[in-house]
């Protein structure tokens, strides 16, 4: 709500007061005295000093308030206000507290925001390691209570822990792995590669994976040439791993995940992955690459992996300086596009 100006110019003040005062000195002086010109004199010599007086001492008034308000809000250094400018800039003062204000109420708002989002990323942290952590603890109790004399009941349990183990390896692996990305402690290893053998290799990689889920990972067309970016290698292939990997994840039976690179100016190209999928609601788009934000927790719990894949993409593009765009529609598929330097 903004701050209504009741206040007079600190000038205008002096003026009527000095004047009443003159003015009342006058009529008392015409009372005893009657008229005469050294009665209009002192009346007018008595307005003169009135009006310094008070202008005077409401200067050094509002000075010394105004002073102490800035030091307790701490608005700016208190060395940076003058007097001339509290005495004869009332409006500019109030349009400066006015301003504070609406950026203290901005600020207060952010800082709720900020405190939701660590409290949602504390409890989704604890769920995240719980989860594997209470697994194991199960097996490893189930084969301590007499299951590991089951030959093949201890061979079923060592693997179900040894895939918790996996995720929870994972999750604190990417978890150190974000922490330094926000905290800029990581060095980009920047140099020129090809991002058609980067891309294959992945494809390589990711085969069985993709094949369990009846899924075809191909480019948009053969690339008969060379594509050479500037970038960290290690880095940009993360990025292409977890966001093929989400398209394996929640891509339909038989379904297919598509890699294009294209120009998008002289010195940037852009590229693609794009996939037939469930697709994701535009309600989501803002959160997407939050850390453990999840479109549908029940099915992203199913697939695994630590929640934050798309949180680190977001963070390894930006380290960059570079951009990340999402396409999709619910039931049609998505698109994640990102762009990169060429190596000129």
């Amino acid at each position: 709500m903004p701050i209504k100006n009741t206040q007079k110019n600190p000038y205008q003040f002096a003026l009527i007061s000095a004047s009443l005062i003159a003015i009342g000195n006058y009529f008392i002086l015409l009372l005893f005295y009657g008229y005469t010109s050294k009665s209009l004199i002192i009346s007018i010599l008595i307005f003169i000093i009135s009006f310094i007086i008070i202008q005077y001492r409401i200067q050094g008034f509002l000075f010394k308030r105004f002073k102490e308000l800035y030091q307790d809000l701490d608005m700016l250094d208190s060395t940076q206000i003058n007097k001339s400018s509290i005495s004869t800039d009332m409006d500019s003062l109030m349009k400066n507290i006015e301003e504070f204000a609406k950026n203290k109420k901005i600020e207060i708002e952010a800082l709720k925001l900020k405190e939701q989002y660590r409290k949602e990323f504390i409890g989704n942290v604890a769920h995240e390691l719980k989860t594997p952590i209470f697994t194991i603890q199960g097996y490893i109790s189930n084969l301590l209570d007499g299951a590991m004399d089951d030959k093949e009941l201890l061979n079923k349990y060592l693997k179900r822990t040894d895939n918790s183990v996996e995720r929870l390896s994972y999750i604190i692996k990417d978890l150190d792995l974000i922490t330094q990305l926000e905290s800029s402690t990581m060095n980009l290893n920047i140099s020129s590669f090809n991002m058609i053998d980067l891309i294959f290799n992945i494809f390589d990689h990711l085969e069985i994976k993709s094949s369990k889920r009846n899924i075809k990972l191909v480019f948009d067309k053969k690339y008969n040439n060379e594509i050479l970016v500037s970038a960290d290698k290690e880095r940009i292939g993360q990025v292409l791993t977890n966001l093929l990997v989400n398209s394996i994840n929640y891509g339909r039976d038989k379904g297919t995940t598509e890699v294009s690179i294209n120009d998008l100016t002289k010195e940037k190209l852009i590229v693609r992955v794009t996939d037939n999928g469930e697709g994701i609601s535009k309600k989501h788009f803002p959160r997407l690459f939050e850390r453990f934000y999840r479109v549908d927790i029940s099915r992203s719990r199913k697939h695994g992996g630590s929640g934050l894949g798309l949180a680190i993409v977001k963070h390894i593009i930006d380290a960059h300086n570079e951009n990340i765009y999402i396409n999709s529609k619910p039931g049609v598929g998505s698109e994640f596009s990102f762009t990169l330097q060429k190596s000129l």
